[in-house]
């Protein structure tokens, strides 16, 4: 089936502010999270991605009072993401008003979380977050912790198994591509598109329109981006018109 794809903002948060960085570090301030969220709801953002990026490292959980402000400026969906190790942070969460989780680093942890999160609330609630370097020709590993734990885990096989587990989708991080604005990495989100039976969302790397066309045309589902659209360099709704214009089936 000919699905509409999707164009998805993230906000990436630390201290309260929307952050946006390069390989995962030098972050730079991009702007309060409810004005950004109620800004892209407004500018036809198809969902939104609210990633508390320090969390994990500083061990708690994400954010629940910005993730409700956020929620309550929004008419489209909201996946949150960040410090989600146990199912009661996943009620949480959804009580406060988000649609999805994303899970990445207690999902390596503890992978019948997975399971256990997708029986409980539906796949459509579970995203894992699946951050990857290339370490070798044809070679990626699991990175975890925002990106400073080489987990040794073999991208193509996690992500197997997270699918199999019951996972209803997975944001695609290429940590070598993030922020560089050099375009997705069209080979890992190829494999991942091919062979997972499940929609996955390209990361890293947005920098033009043609990059994201580009990154759909490699079997991406959906395309999130950050430094592109805080800063207002491309216009969702340009964006869209362009995808459009090349054949791309995008919701209007």
């Amino acid at each position: 089936m000919n699905f509409a794809k999707r164009i998805i903002p993230c906000l990436d948060i630390k201290d309260g502010r929307v952050v946006k960085g390069v390989n995962f570090v030098g972050l730079k301030d991009a702007g309060d999270p409810v004005e950004v969220a109620k800004r892209y709801n407004e500018e036809g953002a198809d969902e939104l991605c609210f990633l508390d990026i320090t969390a994990t490292v500083e061990g708690r959980g994400a954010m629940a009072d910005i993730v409700a402000k956020v929620a309550r400026e929004l008419f489209i969906p909201l996946t949150v993401g960040g410090g989600i190790a146990s199912l009661d942070d996943i009620s949480r969460l959804l009580d406060a008003g988000c649609d999805k989780v994303s899970l990445n680093s207690a999902a390596l942890k503890n992978p019948e979380l997975i399971t256990k999160a997708a029986a409980k609330f539906g796949s459509q609630c579970i995203t894992v977050a699946v951050d990857v370097k290339q370490k070798a020709a044809g070679v990626w590993h699991v990175f975890t912790h925002g990106g400073r734990n080489d987990t040794g885990v073999d991208a193509f096989a996690w992500g197997r198994e997270v699918v199999e587990r019951g996972a209803g989708e997975i944001l695609l991080t290429s940590m070598d591509a993030d922020g560089t604005k050099a375009g997705f990495d069209l080979s890992i989100t190829s494999w991942f598109g091919a062979n997972l039976s499940v929609p996955v969302i390209a990361s890293g790397g947005a920098g033009t329109m043609q990059h994201v066309l580009d990154v759909f045309c490699a079997g991406a589902d959906a395309a999130l981006a950050a430094s592109i659209f805080h800063f207002k360099e491309i216009e969702i709704c340009a964006l869209k018109s362009f995808l459009a214009q090349n054949g791309i089936s995008v919701r209007v």
